[in-house]
């Protein structure tokens, strides 16, 4: 499969044999880099301005930004919107897929849509329960779960077929990922639900945040014994925590992620228990990135997505690469 070249910033990472997308997050984690990857939030309005913002904070220090759909079974811009809104300005979007609100017709539509746009990269959730968000009285959809739709759009790629079987004249060149969660219970089966994934189609992995360093060791540790990190891109999900009382209210109220007391008593310990917050994510980025298997890091910084840049730069895990962001695009030209 042959990709027209695209711009590059710092150096040029070419496309390879074996890439399935012209995306940098392929060319980046191929290239043996460690990726960036951020979530955009997205707004509650249909003011393009408002995207654009937001994405800018972004430039010059991720790979990719995910576009997320309908998060936490709340309702805001849809993510195939973002996605259409930000390609156009040279962004790398990872579009988000949830099965909870569409059926299969509906996800191979968004998925040639959203390629025939630019978008290189899929990632497939199942979706959270309608109950936890703002519109309880929704009917979930579940026609798919996420091994189902890493399935279905990968053939679409590699059989240029719809799941009906009905020929795509013009395949989706897509990098297809799905998300991880290695402190679910139980805890022995993540290492065996990542490998499911795997088969089904994925390539690249984003995981739920790491809070727990040592857990999240022994996971990759199984991962590794299995032979799955030479099998598929795993990027640890990080991000910030802006108090000690915010980190308890996540704990107690947001499925699937876990925080150790070490880490409140940390931030109930702090002056600035922000700062302290930002600081305990450069820890986790520094010890995640020293564990055999991790390819790169997946930054969720909700209301704080000005700290990014200081996250990145502090660690230093760009290496010098600066990435490609409209900015440099438009000194290039001008």
């Amino acid at each position: 499969m042959l990709f027209e070249d695209e711009p590059m910033a710092g150096e040029n990472l070419p496309i390879l044999p074996g890439h399935v997308s012209p995306g940098r997050l392929e060319r980046v984690l191929r290239a043996g880099r460690f990726a960036v990857t951020a979530e955009i939030a997205p707004p509650d309005s249909a003011d393009p301005a408002e995207v654009y913002e937001r994405a800018r904070i972004f430039d010059g220090y991720v790979d990719a930004i995910n576009a997320t759909d309908g998060s936490g079974a709340n309702c805001h811009m849809s993510s195939v919107g973002m996605c259409s809104l930000l390609t156009r300005h040279g962004y790398a979007m990872v579009m988000q897929v949830s099965c909870r609100d569409k059926n299969r017709i509906a996800i191979q539509g968004d998925v040639l849509g959203a390629s025939a746009m630019g978008v290189a990269n899929i990632l497939c959730l199942t979706g959270d329960g309608v109950e936890s968000g703002d519109h309880p009285q929704a009917k979930p959809v579940f026609d798919l779960d996420c091994m189902t739709a890493l399935g279905m759009i990968r053939g679409m790629r590699d059989d240029s077929r719809f799941m009906s079987g009905r020929r795509i004249t013009s395949p989706p060149p897509v990098f297809i990922g799905a998300a991880a969660n290695p402190f679910a219970a139980p805890r022995d089966f993540r290492p065996l639900r990542l490998a499911r994934k795997i088969d089904a189609g994925a390539q690249f992995i984003q995981t739920q945040y790491c809070f727990d360093i040592e857990m999240f060791k022994q996971y990759m540790a199984r991962v590794r014994d299995l032979g799955l990190h030479e099998k598929v891109y795993i990027m640890a999900g990080v991000g910030p925590l802006a108090s000690a009382r915010s980190a308890e209210w996540v704990r107690t109220h947001v499925a699937g992620v876990h925080i150790p007391d070490a880490v409140i008593e940390r931030l109930k310990g702090a002056g600035d228990q922000a700062q302290e917050g930002v600081d305990i994510c450069k820890d986790m980025i520094r010890q995640a990135r020293e564990i055999e298997g991790v390819h790169g890091v997946h930054i969720m910084a909700y209301k704080q997505e000005r700290r990014v840049a200081e996250i990145v730069e502090s660690t230093g895990i760009l290496e010098g690469r600066t990435p490609w962001h409209p900015g440099i695009a438009y000194q290039k030209t001008a």
